[in-house]
């Protein structure tokens, strides 16, 4: 036997509900202060790692992530937040799309290989800066600070986000360059088949009278050619008379 379908009260009431057992459990998680997080200056490429969107960790579960995504994108979404449902907007979209790439595996795996790209580099970068500090008689560097150590990690990773999002959009340009090249190049080829072929129409359709004309001037040619024939014919030399002594 089918379940009674669930009125629409009854789901209002789910929905606030959990947003309000959201809000107790964690109360930085507010739909204000996430759409802010979400909408601040330089989030354009802050928004491009997966991770910083979600507020997860590189290592986190992919179905703890799902929870993670499930309660901001319910605190974000533009009905939750009627007086600024524009960016709330702006922001649900962003969470969803963060998911999206999380989710997929051959996306996700990218972004790992970002974040591993970024620890390694860093690194070899702040080894070379241990070796100068030393040389130059200081003990250690700042980024030994396990805070200023993840920051510096963090400053690299959001680089790489923004170098890859650069090279994909000039892939896609580049794509999009080519197959407006290609288009242009089929018009072209259309239009010169168009044009022979309407060429074609017009010397099959004036055939005939080029052959009634060259019949014509063929008639015409042997008709003079006749006449003048008679001409010569009719033309009589005169008789030499006779030498009188």
């Amino acid at each position: 036997m089918a379940k009674p379908e669930v009125g629409k009260d009854e789901k209002f009431d789910e929905f606030y509900t959990e947003v309000k057992e959201i809000e107790k459990r964690d109360s930085v998680l507010t739909p204000k202060q996430q759409i802010e997080r979400l909408l601040r200056p330089g989030s354009t490429y802050r928004n491009l790692n997966p991770f910083e969107v979600l507020q997860v960790e590189h290592d986190t579960p992919l179905e703890d992530i799902k929870k993670k995504y499930r309660r901001l994108s319910i605190l974000v979404h533009p009905d939750k937040n009627p007086d600024d449902a524009d960016r709330a907007q702006q922001a649900f979209e962003a969470v969803n799309k963060a998911w999206k790439t999380l989710e997929s595996e051959e996306t996700r795996k990218k972004c790992l290989d970002i974040i591993e790209e970024a620890v390694g580099r860093t690194d070899m970068m702040l080894a070379e800066k241990r070796k100068k500090a030393k040389k130059d008689g200081k003990n250690g560097i700042p980024e030994d600070d396990p805070a200023k150590y993840k920051h510096a990690i963090y400053v690299l990773t959001m680089k790489l986000f923004a170098d890859m999002e650069r090279k994909r959009r000039e892939l896609a340009e580049r794509d999009q360059e080519e197959r407006k090249r290609k288009r242009e190049s089929e018009i072209e080829e259309e239009e010169n088949a168009k044009a022979q072929k309407e060429w074609q129409k017009n010397f099959e359709e004036s055939r005939q009278n080029r052959v009634e004309s060259w019949q014509n001037f063929q008639a015409n040619t042997k008709s003079k050619a006749k006449k003048s024939s008679k001409k010569i014919k009719m033309f009589r030399p005169p008789k030499n008379k006779p030498e009188s002594r």
